[in-house]
């Protein structure tokens, strides 16, 4: 039974279902959007982050930050252009404005680019003898980016 005053009960003639929340209506150009988002985020993080080392430590353990960084802003763009792949493949229509690539060469570029930046991990951390920390949290910005954007498109 509604309150004497309250306006929003079923008796009140207003149409009272809930508000579609934005991530049912949630599109491609939303996620790519999203993507880019994410990378402006991390790569400020990233440069702030690693400043910051450099002036509180020393600077190898900025440098092995500043790797991690760009590989996990790399890793961003090889993930959305493997889940365009991937969506066209099952919609079986090409999408968007992407890469004309079949989906095995956006995979077998992928695969290429693991071990591409394990072998930059490897040299970084033979070579600039820095804090391994620093790098992994360098590694991590990117998941921190994305989840930032997504909390924000959860949020509404």
């Amino acid at each position: 039974m509604s309150e004497p005053g309250n306006t929003d009960g079923p008796d009140s003639g207003q149409n009272t279902s809930p508000a579609q929340h934005p991530i049912v209506d949630f599109t491609f150009a939303d996620l790519e959007a999203l993507l880019k988002r994410s990378v402006r985020v991390s790569a400020v993080l990233g440069v702030a982050a690693a400043l910051f080392l450099w002036l509180a430590m020393e600077w190898q353990t900025a440098a092995l930050f500043a790797v991690g960084a760009v590989l996990s802003i790399g890793s961003i763009y090889e993930w959305g252009r493997l889940i365009r792949a991937v969506s066209a493949r099952m919609d079986g229509a090409p999408f968007g404005t992407g890469s004309k690539l079949r989906t095995g060469t956006v995979v077998g570029l992928f695969l290429v680019r693991l071990i591409l930046f394990a072998g930059v991990i490897y040299v970084s951390l033979k070579c600039l003898h820095g804090s391994p920390i620093a790098l992994i949290c360098g590694l991590g910005l990117g998941l921190a980016g994305l989840a930032w954007e997504a909390m924000r498109v959860l949020r509404g």
